[in-house]
């Protein structure tokens, strides 16, 4: 029993003279950052760009933005003008049918007619909303390409390790702003389209 107390104690001191050497030798576990130059202790280089300022500011997307607007609108346009004359075109059938205007044939005839325009109608909003989400699709990876092929060549020289997004509160809680490089990135895309 002695011998056991004595292994106990003789392990519980190599643990405690272990524990103590470790924390004579360590380092930080966590980098510690420098502001100035963006790299961390431990070689690090991180930065991050607000994605909201991004694509509220660069010209390319704001182009985009407004061309989908215009042709959202002329759709709708479109449609709010077949819409009102296929309306007008059952006002004046049921005006008629109510008016005995047609034979029990002619007015069949006629309701088949409208009611195949309206398919044909909602056929065509299907239609064009198809087309936008295809066209919207392809603006967001115009839009991604655009901006991921310029930080490729902005980050030749500035040479971050990361390079992180920041959408609201969806990836980055918190972000220095030492660290926030969004500026340089517009002003980069912005004058990089201007020359397109």
């Amino acid at each position: 029993m002695n011998k056991k107390t004595m292994l106990k104690g003789c392990a519980v001191l190599a643990l405690g003279l272990m524990m103590a050497q470790c924390d004579g030798n360590k380092q930080t576990s966590a980098p510690v950052a420098t502001p100035a130059t963006g790299v961390a202790t431990t070689g690090l280089k991180i930065a991050f760009v607000e994605v909201d300022s991004l694509l509220s500011s660069y010209q390319f997307c704001i182009d985009l933005n407004q061309e989908m607007v215009k042709k959202e609108e002329n759709i709708r346009a479109t449609l709010n003008d077949k819409g009102k004359k296929l309306e007008s075109e059952q006002q004046d059938f049921q005006y008629k049918f109510e008016n005995n205007a047609f034979t029990k044939a002619r007015a069949e005839e006629e309701y088949n007619r409208l009611m195949k325009k309206a398919q044909d109608l909602e056929e065509l909003k299907v239609k064009y909303a198809e087309e936008l989400a295809i066209e919207n699709q392809k603006n967001n990876l115009q839009l991604r390409d655009s901006i991921n092929n310029f930080i490729k060549i902005y980050n030749a020289n500035k040479q971050y390790d990361f390079i992180l997004s920041n959408a609201g509160f969806d990836n980055l809680l918190y972000g220095n702003p030492a660290y926030n490089i969004t500026g340089e990135i517009i002003k980069g895309l912005n004058a990089r389209y201007k020359k397109d």
